[in-house]
């Protein structure tokens, strides 16, 4: 029985969004295929999103960047945690090597932790990395100007090294993985020699509008604006918003939003694809998941933009051309100035849902590295 190993992202649901998809496909293909799932991600959501058995370890394989919210990073902070994640770089990679010998691995699937991906290529097993970023960039965007000196403080020769140093392991990860299979839209990641275009993925849920309109007594006048921030932890004061006539809100009830046209997504008798796939439109951040997954089922989206992630202009321009969506400011978010933004994205022209095929891509490439 082969045995895929899969190291997902905890910085955000996208990466899971991105992963699931292939590793349902993979368990429809190959119902004999053990698969064990390593991230930081809770459980919980994973059991919502990847439908096919998995053994679960919690494992930070990558750091991502630290965040203060879901839009602002903490360069800093997320500095200081590279260098010292990277301290001791042969050691850590030693370590994980030998782990995944211990778990048998024959394939290391990684959306996008490198260090799973050094550990495979030292231990040689056939290892690749699929995401719509990649970390050597993101670090490089936000540690380093354009010449490669540090942002901050400029003069100290040191930390000019150690960025660059750490940008150039993690970019080698990814280089000298079997392949970095990018999925549209992403980063250009033009330093990476073994980059695979892959079509859009995305789980697409069902329109069960007729079952919510049920459920919740609304009227067909009434719309459901689905309000979602991805898995950074970050939280809109919606308690605050002016009411829109006819608009209610679909939020996570963690928030505990305290205000008389929120509705609980947790207590409503769908999924949140099929919820998704129900509403009038998309409340988010730029992300993967959220940008994709509206556009594959016809939802139109409402976005604040994300200016200085390096990932969010591709996943706008792509938006932007295959789907229906408009932005707005991050005041107007904050404050819920929103409504003049809804009736003109609802006044758009509707597109097409576009047709996700990255996972059946992924899949067959997958498939035949297992079957070697």
């Amino acid at each position: 029985m082969p045995h895929l190993v899969v190291s997902i992202s905890g910085h955000g649901f996208g990466h899971v969004a991105q992963t699931a998809p292939i590793l349902n496909l993979l368990h429809e293909r190959m119902p004999e295929l053990r698969l064990t799932v390593r991230t930081a991600v809770p459980l919980a959501h994973l059991r919502s999103r990847i439908l096919a058995p998995f053994e679960h370890l919690h494992s930070q394989g990558d750091f991502g960047m630290a965040m203060s919210s879901a839009l602002d990073v903490r360069i800093e902070e997320s500095r200081a945690t590279y260098r010292a994640f990277h301290a001791n770089w042969d050691e850590r990679v030693a370590e994980e090597a030998r782990l995944l010998r211990e778990l048998g691995a024959d394939v290391v699937f990684s959306n996008v932790g490198y260090l799973p991906l050094a550990a495979a290529q030292r231990a040689g097993i056939p290892n690749a990395a699929l995401c719509s970023l990649n970390w050597s960039d993101i670090y490089r965007h936000y540690c380093s100007d354009k010449s490669g000196s540090v942002r901050s403080n400029p003069s100290t020769s040191s930390g000019r090294t150690d960025d660059e140093r750490i940008a150039a392991q993690i970019l080698a990860c990814y280089a000298n993985a079997d392949a970095f299979l990018r999925a549209t839209p992403g980063m250009a990641m033009n330093d990476l020699p073994n980059l695979v275009p892959v079509a859009p993925i995305a789980a697409v849920g069902d329109n069960r509008r007729d079952e919510l309109e049920r459920h919740l007594r609304l009227s067909k006048e009434e719309k459901l604006v689905l309000v979602s921030l991805g898995g950074i932890t970050s939280r809109l004061p919606i308690e605050r918003w002016p009411r829109i006539d006819g608009v209610r809100w679909l939020v996570q009830s963690s928030w505990q939003v305290d205000h008389p046209d929120a509705i609980a997504l947790e207590s409503l008798p769908l999924s949140f694809g099929d919820l998704l796939a129900s509403c009038d439109a998309l409340l988010c951040k730029p992300g993967y998941g959220s940008f994709v997954e509206a556009a594959s089922s016809g939802v139109p989206v409402l976005y604040v933009n994300r200016a200085d992630w390096p990932e969010s202009p591709a996943l706008v321009e792509w938006l932007q051309l295959q789907g229906t969506c408009r932005e707005v400011s991050r005041d107007a978010l904050e404050n819920g100035d929103l409504a003049g933004g809804l009736e003109s994205l609802w006044r758009m022209p509707q597109t097409e849902p576009v047709k996700p095929g990255g996972a059946a891509q992924v899949a067959d490439w997958l498939m035949q590295r297992l079957a070697r």
